[in-house]
């Protein structure tokens, strides 16, 4: 006998919160690598070159940002439950070529394997728990994924980052890695239920149409939409932050005397602050609407890369900056999801999802170009100043662009033609 459907974060509480403990699995696995791959690539590799080095991180972003756009479009294909699964099967690989990896080349490969497991996991779990709860308490919803994502992030990286003095990097990543795949994998396929009825049951209110082609949502996201425009440069920015948060600020900080635990603890506090603040930041935005706590978020940010910048490498003030950079972190990163679902229809939300956080995961691309680029051409400050800057500009943007009416931005259906 089938279940009855019902939207409501109460009435779906049991598979809700199993997608909270999935999506905490699907950061875990970035977090394994956060504090130490770095280091690996530095001294395992003899990798140099700053450019090099966040190689990795390009080919994670680069991964995970089209995996991102593709899984919009397969959710509606082939259901929710399916690209969640196909997502954890792409993670089975990726811990066994780091930890037999002969040369740099490989590990960087094994990164483009987790951008799409990050890309095709995350992006479902999100969509999912939107899809169960409906419209009333996005935000929240939203805060609870993203803070249950970015806690398994903060917690394995500092476990990593801790064991790192007495156990070889490679050997915690791939022993790691190898039990949070094989877990995802066994959820996903017994436990996790579809939600694509839940969908069609809130699309009722806004009428019964199909959704749009790819070609047309992704349009209005990159270029039409200008508070969709918004979003979707602030995502960039907010990426490009932890780029040069997961690939130079290790490398700062060993540069000034670090050692590998204070390393680590400077690499968790930032997404553990994320993490539990994303929850409180989600109800906030439900409240007070979502374009402030964004605007505020990407301010905050640019003054904890200046405080970072002003540490010199001292691990006590880098401590103060990487909680800082958490907090504006977590007032921008799901209330920008949340904004992105509230100005499409239900019908057209894991598109409208996949375009924003294509872009958003762009920037982690861009920024391990641009923060390696200007590491290697001018110093390590030069490249945590210039983002600070670039997310300054991005909070004003959104200011000025993301207008919203009380109680939230306003749904607008897009077009059932391109």
């Amino acid at each position: 006998m089938s279940r009855p459907v019902r939207l409501g974060l109460r009435e779906n509480a049991a598979q809700f919160s199993l997608l909270v403990a999935l999506n905490a699995l699907v950061g875990a696995m970035v977090g394994l690598e956060r504090s130490v791959l770095p280091l690996v690539g530095r001294d395992d590799f003899g990798i140099s070159s700053q450019t090099a080095l966040l190689s990795f991180v390009l080919a994670f972003g680069a991964a995970k940002a089209v995996s991102n756009l593709a899984a919009g479009s397969l959710a509606g294909r082939a259901g929710r439950k399916r690209v969640l699964l196909a997502g954890w099967l792409l993670a089975l690989p990726v811990p066994v070529m780091i930890g037999l990896a002969p040369g740099w080349g490989v590990v960087v490969a094994a990164n483009l394997l987790l951008g799409a497991n990050q890309g095709l996991a995350w992006s479902m779990t999100v969509n999912m728990k939107i899809d169960l709860v409906g419209e009333r308490r996005r935000g929240l919803a939203l805060g609870l994924n993203e803070s249950a994502g970015y806690i398994g992030v903060a917690a394995t990286a500092f476990v990593s980052g801790a064991l790192a003095a007495s156990v070889a990097p490679r050997t915690i990543v791939w022993v790691g890695a190898s039990a949070v795949a094989a877990a995802g994998v066994v959820i996903s396929a017994i436990a996790v239920r579809d939600t694509s009825a839940h969908v069609a049951l809130e699309q009722r209110a806004h009428g019964d149409r199909p959704p749009v082609a790819l070609r047309a949502a992704f349009a209005r996201g990159s270029r039409r939409d200008p508070a969709l425009v918004a979003c979707s440069q602030a995502g960039l920015m907010n990426n490009l932050n932890d780029a040069l948060a997961w690939g130079l600020v290790p490398l700062y900080l060993a540069a000034h005397g670090a050692s590998a635990r204070e390393i680590g603890a400077v690499a968790a506090l930032y997404p553990a602050v994320w993490g539990l603040s994303q929850v409180g930041a989600g109800w906030l935005s439900d409240h007070v609407g979502r374009a402030r706590p964004i605007a505020a978020g990407m301010l905050i940010q640019a003054g904890a890369l200046a405080m970072m910048l002003a540490s010199g490498g001292r691990v006590a003030p880098a401590l103060g900056a990487s909680a800082l950079l958490g907090l504006g972190t977590a007032l921008a990163y799901p209330t920008l999801i949340a904004a992105v679902s509230d100005l499409v229809s239900p019908v057209d939300r894991a598109r409208a999802i996949g375009v924003y956080r294509f872009w958003r995961d762009i920037g982690l691309a861009a920024g391990a170009i641009l923060a390696g680029a200007i590491a290697d051409a001018a110093g390590r400050g030069w490249s945590i100043g210039t983002v600070a800057l670039l997310t300054a500009a991005s909070g004003a943007w959104v200011a000025v662009s993301l207008r919203e009416r009380r109680g939230g931005l306003p749904v607008t259906p897009l077009p059932s033609v391109e």
